[in-house]
């Protein structure tokens, strides 16, 4: 996110949208926040720097209410955390990068490197939009930094100027520093620079009296002399020294504006600095020639550019190097017949500090190196900056690669080209996910996106982004005025492709295959053949990174390469074009069928870690085999590699997503093999419906299992059936499959059971039988070294624990889980583990280490919708028994808004947020308002038979009593909860409060007695007796 304090306070998503900020006091906290970006501000601060000596009487709490405010406006974009009694944000902030660039830029005017002290204190300055503050300045705060920014700024617009007149621009600058020093007399410094751009304009005696006039203004205003600076203008204009000529660069024009590579510019200029020959490598349309453009711009001193693309004879490449320098020189510019010595011309014309930019040089890169190399050996002050897919390879030379954008440049790219030729157009809810997809699918490739924009005069992005499966036709019409070879998405690649050398091709197009990139074993496996021998494949892969037709990505392992994705679909083109496709196919699917297998066992072991990173790695490539295998109507094969993916898919909490794919296996019917037909259907069974599992036909489906050997072969059995079999309400029969898998001779199928037969004790609030299933299945996953498994049991016994009140065993758990969780790199268990870990810091009253957590919670969870909930719904809590209602209410509203997008099984997310509602209305002593909330609740927790839901829904019934006055119903209704469950949450602070309170009213025999009446019912009874509490005060 990016927030601007030069000028209105504003804004803006990494993706260019606006964000409306909405009042005065959220624009303040946000400006004083950003003032200090990246460090802590304390909250006294904050309140004295928002409400001053007017701050309101529970300050603490509308600050941080405030703060809430601000965080929900933000979204995602922003985080804004606690830490050390304050707040910090994190951002971009146009203030620290002005300050940051006008520094720079002072560094290097110091330094005599005018030319880059212009461009950065040009850049500098180009931030500001107004009065720095413009729409806050009434805040307690805001006068100071504000006037020390408007300094800075005055004081960047000097050294602009001081670095423009050493570069000879005074006719650039002249008018732009008469107007400052009208507005600014008594500024010797500026005064002085207007001297020397006046003399330099050949108007010496208007300098001369402008000097007379400031020593009198000074005398009359001040009383003092002119300074030391002032004086030697003076005497310089004297003299008659004017400001040097202006070094002249002949460098193509720009017509469109140059958006994002910051990074890659500063890379440039550093390399520069450093070396003197510095090639920008990427593959084709990446944006080499703009950035060389940009950078040749900003560099100090004469540069001229120099286009190859156009040389077909590499003997004519110091002839386009003279023909770019003879629009320089007079003599050149006139001459009918170029010298005979071209190199040694070129050398001569070149001569001190200069830049030479050689533009794509690929397809002449040997003789570019030898003309390259000998101007270096022979030009000692001569700099070259080349752009090429492939390096120069000479001694000395320093790379800067050039890859796509990142996503949020990408998006401002598309956006700032779709306006040049669609006017009005804005990135907003109708537009953002087709141009996100867009950006995405084009890899973020600058020609590319430039191509797709132009596609608006007639088309929308959602047109542009359905119609991408046809890219080379879709980007078919560039600019008239481009080289051919960039006018089309195929001429773009087409070129690069034809300088290949054909093991390059051959190796290239098989390489499509791989949706997710290939390690050079893959390659080996699926590309070599009697065309391509395995052994020189790694030196083919090199070959194509060098070239920039494929990338090499490390993870600080072994690299994978991988192409962009329009340049594979390129291949995936010759590859069908060569009819190799089924054979490539087939070794691909085999290879990963086998890498697949061979490490699903792996993942239910000490291995676990290492495999789950192969699945991660190559489940693109995985998905790709299956997809095939499907289309293809290839049972035996689809069915071996699901199963090889489906542990790996819960493990990670991809609950919905193999659904769709487990359906479709499915429906291949006989083809499939016996057991495993039935072992996919109770997958299917239990990954479609959780928690609540509708099937008439369940017991056949377990059955079903049992009879074709499933139970034995397949061990994630152990776990669903019992499961599936529970939740389906065939109680009796999960129980008779614990005790069968008990039996199994794999100790990890055996975990499986105790863990099972552990969740439905505490169903059933048989705590000591369910501790006991716990302790044995934890010992059983550490054996085995499963860490998610032993994540998950540790989980369960911290719940446990602290129903028990045992809250510091309940928190060893919850953190010891919640390690494992990161090991996995699993963001749905570490966001639970840390919502239930703050959940029981403020059980212990530790507020402050609770809302520690969650906000961690929040971070990992990111812009997942269905994790900002499970914060959102915590967080709530947390707020209401905190004592912000406010709070309490903004997390609220804002779960109810985001509903239809939450994707929860059944009705749960209506569920959660009518328990939490009526539980805050209860807190708030709205009791009446709480009661039509809590049917559908009810309804939904009931349905489903999740009795620790129906004890939590009938606590906040109890409390709701307790607000409208009735102890004695109160009391009943928490002897209820014992009674749905068959235990007390003995550990939860407020409900001990409460029975405090009601002993207090009513009298312990009476409070013992009104319990009892409630305890003493059976399950069935206690909700029914629940469900009629409800309807009564409902109606």
């Amino acid at each position: 996110m990016r927030v601007t304090l030069l000028g209105p306070v504003r804004a803006q998503a990494d993706d260019g949208t606006p964000i409306d900020i909405g009042g005065a006091r959220l624009r303040m906290l946000l400006a004083r926040l950003a003032l200090d970006c990246g460090r802590p501000v304390g909250t006294d601060a904050l309140i004295d720097g928002l409400w001053g000596a007017e701050s309101p009487a529970d300050a603490a709490n509308a600050l941080q209410s405030l703060v809430s405010r601000l965080r929900r406006t933000l979204g995602g974009a922003a985080m804004i955390s606690s830490a050390s009694g304050g707040y910090t944000l994190d951002a971009e902030v146009d203030a620290r990068r002005f300050e940051e660039l006008s520094a720079r830029g002072r560094r290097e005017l110091v330094a005599g490197r005018c030319g880059e002290a212009a461009a950065l204190l040009t850049e500098a300055l180009a931030l500001w939009r107004g009065d720095a503050l413009a729409d806050v300045r009434d805040a307690p705060f805001a006068q100071a930094p504000a006037t020390r920014l408007e300094d800075l700024r005055f004081a960047a617009l000097e050294d602009r100027f001081d670095a423009e007149l050493a570069l000879g621009r005074h006719a650039d600058v002249l008018a732009d520093l008469e107007a400052a020093g009208e507005a600014h007399p008594l500024r010797e410094r500026l005064a002085a620079l207007r001297m020397r751009a006046l003399s330099a304009a050949g108007r010496q005696a208007d300098a001369l009296a402008l000097f007379e006039r400031t020593r009198a203004t000074l005398a009359d205003e001040l009383g003092v002399d002119p300074s030391a600076e002032l004086r030697d203008a003076h005497l310089a204009v004297l003299r008659g020294e004017t400001a040097p000529p202006r070094a002249e660069s002949v460098l193509p024009v720009r017509l469109t504006s140059f958006v994002g590579r910051d990074r890659e510019l500063e890379r440039v200029a550093q390399a520069l600095s450093s070396s003197r020959l510095v090639t920008l490598v990427g593959p084709g349309g990446a944006g080499k020639t703009r950035l060389a453009t940009e950078a040749a711009e900003r560099h100090p001193g004469r540069a001229w550019f120099v286009a190859l693309a156009g040389v077909r004879d590499a003997g004519d490449v110091a002839g386009a190097i003279l023909g770019a320098l003879g629009s320089l020189d007079f003599h050149m510019a006139n001459a009918r017949v170029p010298p005979p010595d071209a190199l040694g011309r070129v050398v001569e014309l070149l001569g001190g500090e200069s830049l030479l930019v050689l533009d794509n040089c690929e397809h002449v890169v040997d003789t570019v190196a030898d003309v390259a190399f000998e101007l270096l050996a022979r030009v000692p002050g001569l700099r070259i900056l080349a752009t090429s897919r492939e390096p120069l390879a000479i001694t000395g030379e320093s790379l800067c690669p050039v890859g796509p954008l990142e996503v949020a440049e990408a998006v401002r790219l598309f956006t700032d080209r779709a306006l040049a030729v669609r006017p009005g157009f804005t990135l907003d809810g109708s537009t953002s996910d087709a141009v996100a997809e867009i950006c995405e699918r084009l890899d973020g490739m600058p020609l590319a996106l430039e191509l797709a924009a132009a596609k608006l005069r007639s088309m929308t992005a959602e047109q542009i982004a359905r119609k991408l499966d046809d890219r080379f036709r879709l980007l078919s019409s560039g600019s008239r005025t481009a080289m051919p070879r960039q006018r089309t998405l195929r001429a773009v690649v087409e070129w690069s492709w034809d300088l290949l050398e054909k093991p390059e091709r051959i190796l290239a197009r098989r390489l499509a295959v791989f949706t997710g990139g290939a390690t050079v074993a893959a390659a080996e496996a699926v590309c070599a053949d009697e065309l391509l021998p395995a052994e020189d494949v790694l030196y083919v892969l090199g070959s194509l990174v060098e070239k920039s037709i494929v990338d090499a990505v490390s993870a600080g392992g072994e690299p994978r390469y991988r192409m962009l994705e329009t340049i594979r679909v390129y291949g995936a083109e010759r590859l069908d074009e060569a009819g190799e496709r089924d054979e490539v196919a087939q070794r691909f699917t085999a290879y990963f069928l086998a890498l697949a297998e061979e490490n699903e066992p792996r993942i239910r072991t000490g291995d676990q870690l290492h495999a789950i990173e192969v699945f991660a790695v190559e489940q693109d490539n995985l998905m790709t085999a299956l997809r095939g295998a499907l289309d293809a109507r290839d049972a035996v094969t689809a069915s071996r590699l699901i199963l090889a993916d489906l542990w790996y898919w819960v493990i990670r909490s991809y609950h919905r997503e193999p659904a769709p794919l487990l359906e479709e296996v499915l429906s291949l019917g006989d083809a499939l093999p016996a057991d495993v037909r039935a072992c996919l259907n109770l997958m299917y069974t239990i990954m479609s419906s959780v928690p609540l599992v509708r099937r008439p036909d369940l017991a056949s489906v377990v059955d079903e299992c049992e009879r074709t050997g499933a139970l034995e072969r397949f061990p994630m059995l152990a776990l669903a059936v019992p499961m599936v079999c529970f939740l389906g309400g065939e109680v009796e029969l999960a129980k008779e499959k614990i005790e069968r898998t008990l039996r199994h001779s794999d100790p990890w199928a055996a975990a499986c059971a105790r863990w099972a037969e552990g969740f439905m004790a505490d169903q059933n609030g048989d705590l000591v039988r369910g501790e006991r299933a716990r302790e044995l299945a934890l010992a059983g996953f550490r054996e085995c070294g499963d860490r998610w498994g032993t994540a998950m049991t540790l989980s369960m016994q911290a719940e446990s624990r602290s129903l028990r009140g045992d809250h510091a065993a309940a928190i060893a758990g919850f953190e010891e889980g919640l390690a494992m969780a990161r090991e996995l790199a699993s963001t749905e268990d570490t966001v639970q583990q840390l919502t239930q870990l703050a959940d029981e810091r403020m059980r212990i009253g530790d507020t402050e280490g609770a809302w520690r957590d969650v906000t961690e919670a929040d971070r990992v969870a990111g812009d997942k919708i269905d994790q900002r909930a499970m914060v959102a719904l915590r967080r709530c809590d947390l707020a209401r028994r905190s004592g912000n209602f406010a709070l309490a209410h903004e997390e609220l509203d804002w779960l109810r808004d985001n509903t239809p997008r939450i994707p929860f099984p059944v009705d749960m997310a209506g569920e959660l947020i009518a328990v939490k509602g009526a539980s805050l209305l209860a807190s708030e002593g709205r009791p009446a308002e709480a009661w039509p909330l809590l049917p559908r609740a009810l309804r939904s927790s009931a349905e489903r038979r999740d009795l620790p839901d129906v004890a939590n829904m009938t606590a906040v019934v109890a409390r709701v009593f307790h607000a409208e006055g009735d102890p004695e119903r109160a009391a009943w209704a928490l002897g209820l909860t014992e009674a749905v469950r068959r235990v007390f949450d003995r550990g939860d602070p407020e409900l001990r409060a409460m029975i405090a309170s009601l002993r207090a009213e009513l009298g312990d025999d009476a409070y013992e007695a009104a319990y009892q009446r409630g305890s003493a019912l059976t399950t069935d009874e206690a909700i029914e007796a629940v469900k009629a509490a409800i309807a009564d005060r409902a109606r």
